[in-house]
């Protein structure tokens, strides 16, 4: 019964890949841009630069959100064995002897962990619900009291702000449908989730004065318990890493499968970021350099930060050796925070109190 349930739902979702590959080919690079901009690399080079120097609490808010959200995904995904339409469509009985739908394939289509929740749905929901809360509860906290035209202008911000995050969410969707890296009902699945996980964290506050030894701790178990659930698993003879066959076989070319897309990758990113931030917002230099920020200070942080994580996002660690692949990936998503954190502010700091010193 379920496994007749779930062939007519992945059937439905090669269908309407099918249907929007054909009927919206122009719409190609929409869909790819999308996706692109949808992935959790943008939180970590984009989003969080922006934040952690305008308001602190956003920034440090955004990297727990992506992090544990994209964590439980990997969990979720490894429990719920989910299939992706690249490789279901030429492997399913569900078509018998009638012809199967042609879908096309692109360089972000094959991705090589299971399908289900979709991590981009699941990331984008999460992180733009932070934004969105996040920003009405900033403008919630500056209203005047007993302003009737104030309160207006926050009712039409928060219709434009939630029209936008539904906007966001259509978009992502349709892109990971259209790419045939998702079914609908995996990426509805991750919108729902993402939401959950950014909701759970708009009522955390620990996380805003969490020690050092929280963060190592916290990143040790979070390593610790995946790495323990695969191999647990193994021993039960149940293979976690199923679908990198799948995807070495109905990839249409070799090339479009990463392994910078493996869940250990994913895993090990993601636990070198929230290590990184753990150390940044603990180091001497992020302490010293919060004693003074103006607004002037905090822009050219802002350029510094995105400017330095731009050009050392161009550096990619060699994949021909798996574990040297995870340890420079590990080190390279630590130092992105780090360097925002601490790094940065402290050295436009210093700069800008030098050249202050020399006008006088």
């Amino acid at each position: 019964m379920f496994g007749t349930v779930m062939d007519a739902l992945q059937g439905f979702g090669v269908t309407s890949t099918h249907y929007l590959q054909t009927n919206y080919e122009n719409a190609q690079g929409l869909f790819l841009w999308v996706s692109w901009a949808a992935d959790l690399r943008n939180t970590f080079f984009i989003f969080f630069p922006l934040w952690i120097h305008l308001r602190a609490s956003v920034g440090i808010k955004l990297i727990w959100v992506a992090v544990i959200g994209d964590w439980l995904n990997l969990v979720f995904k490894w429990i719920l064995f989910g299939e992706r339409p690249y490789w279901w469509v030429h492997e399913a009985s569900y078509y018998g002897s009638s012809v199967r739908p042609h879908i096309e394939q692109y360089p972000m289509t094959c991705e090589t962990g299971p399908g289900s929740p979709s991590g981009h749905a699941m990331g984008a929901a999460g992180v733009y619900y932070t934004l969105v809360t996040s920003i009405l509860a900033i403008v919630t906290s500056k209203k005047k009291i007993g302003s009737k035209k104030l309160n207006k202008k926050d009712w039409y911000l928060k219709v434009i702000l939630w029209s936008i995050f539904w906007g966001v969410q259509v978009c992502v969707c349709l892109s990971r449908v259209f790419i045939a890296a998702h079914f609908p009902h995996q990426v509805i699945a991750g919108v729902i989730t993402g939401m959950i996980v950014a909701e759970a964290f708009n009522r955390t506050q620990w996380i805003y004065s969490a020690s050092m030894k929280q963060y190592f701790f916290i990143t040790l178990f979070l390593t610790s318990f995946a790495v323990g659930f695969y191999v647990l698993l193994k021993s039960l003879g149940v293979d976690l890493l199923w679908t990198m066959e799948k995807a070495q076989k109905w990839c249409v070319h070799s090339e479009w499968v990463h392994l910078d897309t493996t869940p250990f990758a994913s895993l090990l990113r993601n636990m070198g970021t929230l290590f990184g931030l753990g150390l940044g917002l603990h180091s001497p230099l992020y302490v010293e350099s919060k004693k003074s920020s103006s607004m002037g200070q905090k822009l050219a942080c802002i350029a510094s930060s995105l400017v330095l994580l731009h050009l050392f996002d161009s550096f990619k660690p060699p994949t021909h050796i798996a574990p040297l692949f995870y340890l420079l990936s590990f080190c390279k998503s630590a130092t992105v925070p780090l360097v925002t954190v601490s790094i940065v502010p402290y050295v436009v700091n210093g700069a800008l109190s030098l050249q202050g010193k020399k006008k006088l």
